[in-house]
């Protein structure tokens, strides 16, 4: 089986930092366009980044554009997400998964991990 398992969240305040890990164990997702999403209490989930297997291609959501980078370890099977300029609307659990293409903001269906709470504080 594959698991991800998210870490790297935390409380910070309006304007801090934090980055996030995803690692994948069980096999290899060199092959996979890896994102981040997001789901605040109450709300659905939302799409916030996706990266090619590569690295070589990211793609955003726009509320976090020139704020967040996604980036990915090949050989440590990993995926981070660096969350600068934090605003309280980033508070979520943020989780990652691979996506069904690069844009689709769609993630695969049944590699969720736990997820990683992140909570910015006004």
């Amino acid at each position: 089986q594959v698991q991800l398992v998210e870490s790297g969240g935390g409380l910070v305040q309006a304007g801090g930092s934090l980055r996030l890990s995803c690692a994948a164990s069980g096999r290899t997702f060199s092959s996979y366009i890896m994102g981040w999403f997001r789901q605040a209490p109450g709300k659905e989930r939302e799409f916030v980044a996706a990266i090619s297997w590569s690295g070589d291609t990211t793609y955003y959501t726009d509320s976090v554009k020139g704020r967040f980078t996604i980036s990915r370890d090949i050989a440590k099977n990993t995926v981070y997400l660096q969350m600068n300029s934090l605003k309280p609307e980033d508070t979520a659990v943020y989780y990652c998964a691979p996506t069904t293409t690069m844009t689709s903001r769609q993630a695969r269906s049944g590699y969720w991990g736990p997820g990683t709470q992140v909570t910015v504080s006004s």
